[in-house]
């Protein structure tokens, strides 16, 4: 299985729409592009696996493998990317401003509902991320 994650990039932030077989899964906010500093900025272009992740502060959520010069970067709920993320990618139901989403955690069951599903089958999931076109 592979997202696809098509990014516009605005100095504020960055506004994402997540796509599987050409349909919208959910929206994306992230930090804006600042050359992949850590904590600053989103994270480069390009196709990373996804796993299932634990932790006491966002539970169940997603993990993308081997990011170059990154580590943890997660997607996990968040409504402003400014204020809430550190690099990683946040869903939301809509965009409400640049790097400002709502609904992050509705989004994010429903992005888990389908990964979840295509890891328990083994299936490798991998996240595609782009500039739109």
């Amino acid at each position: 299985m592979v997202l696809v994650l098509n990014r516009t990039y605005f100095p504020e932030g960055t506004q994402g729409t997540l796509e599987w077989n050409g349909t919208i899964v959910c929206y994306t906010i992230e930090l804006p592009w600042l050359n992949n500093l850590q904590r600053v900025s989103c994270i480069p272009e390009g196709e990373y696996v996804l796993q299932k992740r634990f932790s006491p502060k966002f539970k169940w959520h997603l993990h993308l493998r081997n990011v170059p010069g990154r580590d943890l970067i997660l997607i996990h709920p968040a409504n402003d990317a400014k204020t809430e993320l550190l690099g990683c990618i946040a869903p939301v139901t809509k965009h409400t401003g640049i790097g400002k989403g709502s609904s992050s955690r509705k989004a994010l069951e429903k992005l888990k509902a389908l990964v979840y599903v295509a890891l328990e089958r083994n299936e490798e999931v991998k996240i595609s991320i782009q500039s739109k076109k």
